[in-house]
């Protein structure tokens, strides 16, 4: 069984959220001696990643030195993040698997995902990223050229989120999973890129969703579970109200009703569940979001929000 477990941003914090290095080795740490219990398992385990605190950090340290330094490009950022999160994980991993006495090769590979240059969330950026700014310091950063809006509680950058279209190494993640390696990969959805007129490829100012980019890779590499941590066992319909029930084992198709429904916060749920849909959709045997206490449980699909084609 190839399984391809993507762990949510909570993987890499500490409880209280807080990012520094001592709490994200701390977190993965924990978050790969889940991995290691399904390597002894003989199952097949390639992991994706969120980088949104990673990124935030880096942010800030851009609008801190921003009338000093230029500002390094959002792409700059996701690789960098990617490679950074990718090597605390595989030390973790490779300590947790010395452990229990499993001999296997671990791999980080940065990679870069394709998006079309005339995708719609390049002609208006909506997807809010970072800490809020006063006007004045928000107006250096415009300098630069990004983009900030006035968000009520101060300036905020917005950027585009377009949609995963190809990963342009996934042959290379998939050569290295079926050498034995495992493999983390395609971190915080990868690092967005667009086809140049002459075929060659460009880092673009971007955010990629995490979670479709996670089905993309799984679909990409032959995964048959997608399995995606989060902070909660199930997704819950009814959240936060006293009519709130956990979804189970359930169809696409009512998933994606439960959606249209409005149950699942866009920022939050809504694209974990998009991504279970489209990876069962496209041939995948089952997709489960649930939190890493049950990701064990959940790859045979005991556990969690199990979401199947039919």
């Amino acid at each position: 069984m190839r399984v391809l477990l993507a762990l949510g941003g909570n993987a890499m914090t500490n409880a209280a959220g807080r990012a520094a290095p001592q709490d994200q080795i701390a977190a993965a740490a924990v978050a790969m001696e889940a991995v290691a219990g399904l390597l002894e398992r003989d199952v097949e385990v390639l992991i994706t990643h969120g980088n949104g605190p990673q990124v935030g950090n880096l942010l800030t340290k851009n609008e801190l030195a921003a009338s000093v330094v230029p500002p390094v490009p959002l792409d700059w950022c996701g690789a960098q993040t990617q490679a950074t999160v990718g090597f605390v994980l595989m030390n973790a991993l490779d300590a947790a698997l010395v452990r229990r006495g499993i001999r296997r090769r671990t791999a980080a590979v940065v990679t870069r995902t394709l998006v079309a240059s005339d995708d719609s969330g390049f002609i208006r950026p909506t997807k809010p990223i970072g800490r809020h700014l006063p006007a004045e310091e928000a107006e250096v950063l415009i300098g630069h050229g990004q983009t900030w809006e006035d968000r009520g509680k101060g300036w905020r950058r917005v950027v585009a989120s377009p949609e995963p279209l190809d990963i342009i190494d996934g042959p290379v993640v998939r050569s290295l999973v079926e050498a034995g390696f495992v493999v983390v990969a395609n971190g915080g959805g990868g690092i967005p890129v667009v086809r140049e007129p002459d075929g060659s490829l460009r880092g673009i100012e971007a955010v990629i969703d995490k979670d479709l980019g996670a089905a993309l890779l799984a679909d990409t590499v032959g995964a048959d579970v997608l399995v995606i941590g989060t902070d909660v066992p199930h997704a819950v319909l009814n959240y936060g109200t006293p009519d709130a029930k956990d979804v189970g084992t359930v169809t696409a198709g009512q998933l994606r009703a439960f959606a249209a429904e409005g149950h699942f916060a866009s920022g939050s749920m809504g694209p974990k569940v998009e991504a279970a849909c489209r990876f069962v959709e496209r041939g995948g045997t089952r997709a489960v979001i649930t939190d890493l206490d049950h990701i064990a449980t959940a790859v045979c699909g005991d556990a969690g929000t199990v979401v199947v084609a039919s």
